[in-house]
């Protein structure tokens, strides 16, 4: 029996599961006698799934900056639409050749295509067009396994929907069959599509094809329906034009300010390597051609302005605001010795876990112990309206959060590393589109991007826990417990505390109380008890309600503090042998 308790303890404590680790080896040896290991095990194996282990997120390394170029003249307006126009054309050309290659790229066909390139440009503009059409191709391949990803996801659930008889309710973890039989037919018919789609989209990724749209497939989208979208067809080919332009250079430690393409002096002064076919219209020596236009750089100006005086690599990027008519110049670089701290470092002080909701950030501070301290704090975000207010929005909270941290002087930020890969689609949660919307309407992708960049400029670390129960377990075991008549606790700011203390490397649960009896004397409390640390003598003896005799009234007693009339050893009130009697006033 000690061999099979012993076999018991070592899977509950390889299941790592919280709820496992506080239940007795034997208590469990005898479920799986009565139930099986099976039937007992198994269950729970099905509905807790083994929660991944807390890490520190690499800090994000890349930086990019923004300025407008204003002063432009006509002239400088024609050439960056020619130069952007020409090596589109390019850009188009070799992406059509790579997603021809499919699977059979090679260093040897990439050097290929540059070779074909460089006469039409030179060879570093060729470099940073097949480089780009590279990082495209890679973009499209990823989203083509998410995709496939979610296929087999849907795939499966209307499967396991389908097998149900019709009105079954479903489980927390499960959902139930079909309300009718109508439905049940329609979503037979939707397998069967989604089969199909599943199939053809294997075959395309087997095969290493891939569908890529230069310019976006939403703007291509919307010249089928300009009037939904409030466009004249002009406006939408400035629009689709601009955005399939490349003006876009990479950059070159070493060399002159680091980018010999796009050349950026400290003062501001721009000017551009021109292709062979345009050098004509190049207005300096060695056919450049420099912009009346010269930026400054505000944000991170002096950094930028460092590095390209020490001639460290700095990539430039030209692009068209076609709605508002400007012209603006970002630049970017990376940096490569961003510290990491070890996870042992920062749970050795205070971390503040965050929960994300689809309109607040709910946060709370803990520390090394694992215990709430301070008040909780919530950070508001409306996510409605244009990207733009979306992503500012989100900075804007990520922010306060930020300096919240730092006036409280913590080191650490604990969040879930969510992507919602198994909720996305819509076959799970069935007529619940409202909470669809929700999960996805959530920016779990850009929000966890934004903070990491943030983070690493205010030099914070960001611990990523696994996102398993932490909001259920966080309601049932810390709710409560923080919750005050004043501030009653929300479930999402328990969570934070969940999630905070799965990153410390405690457990969610909270420590079990002793006994009643062993909270107290068995038989009641104490009538004088010193609190931990006293060191001062008993003081007086508290009032016992109720007569004491019939002659003297109940009070606190008039000799509590006089040891003399008490009993205890070595006072006066002892009569011993030895002890001298008091010498007679008179003789």
């Amino acid at each position: 029996m000690s061999e099979f308790v012993g076999l018991c303890r070592s899977v509950v404590e390889m299941l790592s599961f919280d709820h496992f680790r506080a239940v007795d080896a034997v208590a469990c040896a005898t479920l799986c006698v009565v139930e099986g290991i099976a039937v007992g095990l198994g269950v729970g194996l099905a509905v807790l799934r083994q929660i991944a282990r807390p890490f520190v997120a690499d800090p994000a390394s890349g930086v990019c900056i923004r300025d407008r170029l204003r002063g432009l003249t006509a002239e400088d307006d024609a050439v960056l639409r020619l130069l952007g126009g020409h090596l589109g054309s390019l850009a188009s050309r070799d992406l059509a050749r790579r997603v021809a290659d499919g699977l059979e790229h090679s260093a040897e066909t990439w050097a290929a295509r540059k070779r074909d390139l460089t006469p039409q440009a030179s060879s570093r503009w060729a470099g940073s067009v097949t480089k780009a059409t590279h990082d495209q191709w890679g973009l499209s391949r990823r989203a083509q396994w998410q995709h496939l990803q979610g296929l087999e996801v849907g795939i499966a659930t209307i499967r396991h929907r389908l097998a149900l008889p019709l009105g079954e309710k479903g489980t927390r973890r499960q959902p139930g069959g079909y309300r009718s039989r109508r439905e049940w037919h329609a979503k037979s018919r939707r397998l069967a599509h989604l089969e199909r789609e599943y199939e053809r989209v294997r075959a395309e990724r087997e095969a290493g094809r891939v569908s890529v749209v230069r310019g976006g497939r939403k703007l291509l989208n919307n010249r089928h329906n300009l009037q939904a979208t409030g466009q004249s067809v002009e406006q939408w080919r400035a629009r689709w034009q601009a955005a399939r332009w490349f003006l876009a250079a990479d950059g070159e430690s070493g060399k002159r300010y680091g980018n010999e393409t796009i050349r950026v002096t400290p003062g501001g002064g721009i000017s551009i390597r021109l292709p062979a076919p345009l050098a004509h219209l190049a207005n300096t020596p060695h056919g450049r051609y420099v912009l009346a236009s010269t930026v400054s750089f505000p944000h991170r100006g002096e950094e930028w302005r460092d590095r390209i005086e020490a001639n460290r690599a700095v990539a430039y990027r030209i692009h068209l605001d076609v709605e508002r008519g400007r012209w603006y110049l970002d630049a970017s670089w990376q940096r490569k010795d961003l510290p990491v701290v070890p996870l042992e470092t920062l749970r050795a002080g205070e971390v503040i876990g965050v929960d994300m909701n689809a309109d607040h950030l709910a946060a709370w501070q803990l520390d090394t112990h694992g215990n709430p301290t301070g008040r909780p704090r919530r950070f508001d975000y409306d996510l409605s309206g244009t990207a733009e207010h979306r992503d500012a929005q989100l900075r804007h909270a990520i922010t306060r959060l930020l300096h919240w941290a730092n006036d409280t002087g913590v080191k650490a930020l604990a969040i879930e590393d969510l992507d919602f890969t198994d909720s996305r689609t819509r076959e799970k949660h069935g007529r619940k589109r409202r909470f669809r919307q929700l999960v996805n309407g959530m920016p779990t992708a850009k929000l966890r991007t934004r903070l990491l960049a943030m983070t690493a400029e205010a030099g914070i670390s960001v611990i990523a826990v696994d996102p398993a129960y932490t909001s259920t377990w966080g309601a049932e075991h810390w709710q409560k417990p923080l919750t005050t008549p004043k501030r009653p606790a929300s479930r999402h700011q328990a969570a934070s505390v969940a999630i905070a203390r799965r990153a410390l490397g405690h457990r969610i649960r909270r420590r079990t109380a002793p006994p009643r009896a062993h909270q107290s004397d068995v038989h009641g409390h104490r009538t004088a008890q010193a609190r931990p640390g006293d060191r001062g003598r008993e003081e007086n003896r508290p009032r016992v309600p109720g007569p004491r005799t019939r002659s003297v009234g109940a009070e606190r007693g008039r000799n509590a503090v006089d040891q003399n009339t008490q009993d205890r050893s070595g006072r006066s009130a002892e009569q011993r042998s030895w002890q001298q009697d008091p010498l007679p006033l008179s003789p």
